[in-house]
Order: C-alpha cells, then sequence, then structure tokens
C-alpha cells in the first residue's frame, strides 16, 4: 500500500528547497541595501521639494507685501 503511495508522487527533496531557500536569501541580502539607497534619495528630494515650495511662498510674499516675512508658521 506504502509503495503504491509513494510510486506515483512527485516532489521536491529536501536539498533542493535548501538551495531555493539559499538563493532567495543571497537575493533578499542584495535587495535590502538597494531598497534603503532608494528610500534616502526619496526623503532627500522631498526635503528640496519642500525647500523649493517655500522659497515659491516666500517670494510670493514679498510681491504682495514688499516684505519678506519674520516667522513662519503652519
Amino acid at each position: 500500500m506504502l509503495k503504491k503511495f509513494r510510486k506515483g508522487e512527485k516532489g521536491f527533496t529536501l536539498i533542493e528547497l535548501l538551495i531555493v531557500v539559499a538563493i532567495i536569501g543571497i537575493l533578499a541580502a542584495i535587495a535590502i541595501p538597494q531598497f534603503s539607497a532608494y528610500r534616502a534619495k526619496a526623503y532627500n528630494s522631498s526635503a528640496q521639494s519642500d525647500l523649493k515650495n517655500l522659497k515659491t511662498g516666500m517670494e510670493a510674499f514679498m510681491a504682495d507685501n514688499q516684505q519678506y516675512p519674520t516667522s513662519i508658521s503652519y
């Protein structure tokens, strides 16, 4: 009975599964530092965009009031 069951069974061996897990681990070790670098670049781009928007707002205030604002509030 057990031989009949195992005869047609197809599957992966333990070695094959360990190799796949090792490959996934290597790919993850490569991808995570790249992801961190992209996050830092995105943060810096966002900060630069915010500064440009602040500059535009201050220039608009200057055009309307002939002086720069004395304080910045949200």
